[in-house]
């Protein structure tokens, strides 16, 4: 192995296009200008999903990092919780604990890319997001001192959809409150593109 002409990181920083997924709470899709916890984000529909977004970003590589068959790698940063790469439209692959390092040798190109990661995030967010609107069923404390549902609704024991317009989730128990702590959410990034050992060449 050698180590030769490696390139300053690049950082993939300003603006992200998110999409959001229908039904679940969110926009159809937001600009971020830089990336941040969602949880943190202005607007609720944002600061309280939960689910799946997609972030999308085009940029340049420069010939230089794909040259003397250097290696690029892709460096998500961080994430919460659990996030699937794809570049080029080709899967990179699943990541769910640090480091969130992807190998992007075999997929990158000279001039413009175009990267996707889709980030899944836990429920607890659109739980207490949920606990902002007015409340859908009857609820009592118990013993337990936990607060449960008192009778089922009619749409659920029919077997038909919630239906819209209100509380994006159903629970038989209140598992958080109104001001309750949210989570970090989605890409945090930095994102970084960077070089690494060349790749061994057979002769």
């Amino acid at each position: 192995m050698a180590i030769k002409g490696i390139n300053e990181p690049m950082e993939l920083n300003g603006n992200w296009i998110v999409n959001f997924p229908a039904g679940m709470g969110g926009p159809d899709q937001i600009d971020l200008p830089n990336l941040i916890s969602l949880h943190t984000h202005p607007a609720d529909g944002v600061k309280y999903f939960s689910g799946t977004a997609t972030y999308v970003k085009n940029f340049i590589v420069e010939a230089s990092f794909l040259a003397d068959n250097k290696r690029v790698f892709l460096d998500l940063g961080r994430i919460a919780v659990i996030a699937e790469a794809i570049l080029n439209e080709q899967i990179l692959g699943i990541l769910w604990k640090p480091p969130y390092r992807l190998d992007i040798t075999d997929v990158v190109k000279a001039g413009e890319n175009v990267l996707k990661v889709l980030v899944t995030n836990q429920w607890p967010n659109r739980l207490i997001g949920d606990e902002q609107l007015p409340v859908e069923n009857k609820y009592k404390k118990f013993e337990s001192n936990g607060v449960g549902i008192m009778e089922l609704p009619e749409w659920y024991l029919q077997g038909k959809p919630k239906p819209a317009g209100g509380r994006v989730t159903f629970a038989t128990w209140q598992f958080f409150e109104k001001y309750s702590p949210l989570l970090e959410s989605g890409l945090i990034g930095p994102v970084v593109i960077a070089n690494g050992v060349v790749k061994e060449v057979l002769i």
